[in-house]
């Protein structure tokens, strides 16, 4: 591969990783309720998911998908009901207090990377974009280096984007403007993830 095609992929991943979508919404909130260290171990498990979608892809999962439709249907659905669900926990929780500044995160490091991770593997979309990207900017003939290369940057990107995310919203002043609406907004952003749940699931 050359280096133009690699940095290609990059840059293109990287739009697709800014675009607002369930993950950004959970990354927020995460930030803003539970502190730094909890929305950065989500990062984590977002960049971890948009690997196995890139690597799925790379195999040729999104032309299986073409090939066997019901296939993404199945997966689009259940992802789409996966996002519900949390919205709809969020939204229950809504009246719940905000978790003292200094206080230990009220999830385990290991908990929030496995709900980045399963929070991104719920929408299968990714391998589709992933596989019409890989289509124009990787040759047939790109070996396993060049591979890896592609998986590693996909993994980054996806990872410091969500971190840097969710530096902001964890910072003092974010943090304050959440605790003092927090009822509304874990609604509100409970609201937003349950229609991109639906989205997933019905487009």
């Amino acid at each position: 591969m050359t280096l133009a095609a690699i940095v290609g992929v990059a840059f293109a991943h990287l739009l697709a990783a800014i675009s607002p979508g369930p993950a950004f919404v959970l990354s927020v909130r995460t930030a803003a309720s539970e502190g730094f260290r909890s929305a950065a171990a989500l990062a984590l498990g977002f960049g971890l998911g948009a690997t196995v979608w890139a690597g799925a892809a790379l195999a040729g999962l999104a032309l299986l998908f073409e090939i066997v439709p019901p296939l993404f249907q199945v997966l689009k659905i259940g992802g789409g009901l996966f996002l519900v669900w949390i919205a709809v926990g969020m939204w229950r929780h809504a009246h719940d207090p905000m978790p003292d500044a200094g206080a230990a995160p009220p999830r385990g490091m290991l908990s929030a990377v496995w709900l980045g991770f399963a929070a991104q593997i719920a929408n299968p979309k990714p391998a589709v974009f992933f596989g019409a990207v890989f289509v124009g900017l990787i040759p047939p003939t790109a070996g396993l280096g060049d591979r890896a290369v592609v998986l590693f940057n996909i993994l980054w990107i996806e990872t410091m984007w969500y971190i840097l995310t969710a530096r902001l919203f964890s910072l003092p002043r974010p943090r304050d403007a959440y605790a003092a609406a927090k009822h509304w907004l874990d609604r509100a952003m409970g609201g937003i993830l349950g229609a991109l749940g639906a989205k997933v699931a019905l487009t």
